[in-house]
């Protein structure tokens, strides 16, 4: 495992619990709360989101990407300023041994189960996406 790989997985982690946390907001349309209430749980899909992005970012980091790209595609404009702010995490995930990518990485299997069990019909047609990660290197 790599930690581009690993941070691939801790991304699809957190899809999936923005995804939970989108249907259980969906969920609560009809029910009487307060404007703060549903402003704090917009407020927090959004934190979630942002959290996403940045894992997006961190595993290109660690996959080889340069800082160039990675700011333009997050709608920035100085990539020495980006690779300052992602440098002790990039740092942190490279420097994490075998043993531990395995035991953060463990249980990914169970992400595949998840998409599996929400795919729909215009969702690609994967039976281990996340799985299939590990076949990469």
């Amino acid at each position: 495992m790599t930690p581009e790989i690993l941070a691939r997985i801790t991304t699809a982690r957190a899809a999936r619990d923005l995804s939970d946390l989108a249907r259980q907001a969906l969920a609560t349309t009809a029910q009487t709360t307060s404007p703060t209430e549903r402003i704090q749980e917009a407020r927090r899909l959004r934190q979630m989101a942002n959290q996403i992005a940045d894992l997006v970012a961190l595993a290109e980091a660690l996959g080889g990407a340069s800082w160039e790209e990675i700011t333009a595609a997050l709608g920035r404009r100085d990539p020495g300023t980006v690779e300052r702010e992602f440098a002790d995490d990039v740092a942190e995930w490279r420097a994490m041994t075998e043993e531990q990518m395995a035991a953060a990485a463990e249980g990914f299997e169970d992400l595949d189960a998840w998409y599996d069990r929400h795919r729909e019909d215009q969702d690609p047609e994967l039976s281990s996406p996340v799985a299939d990660l590990l076949n990469r290197h």
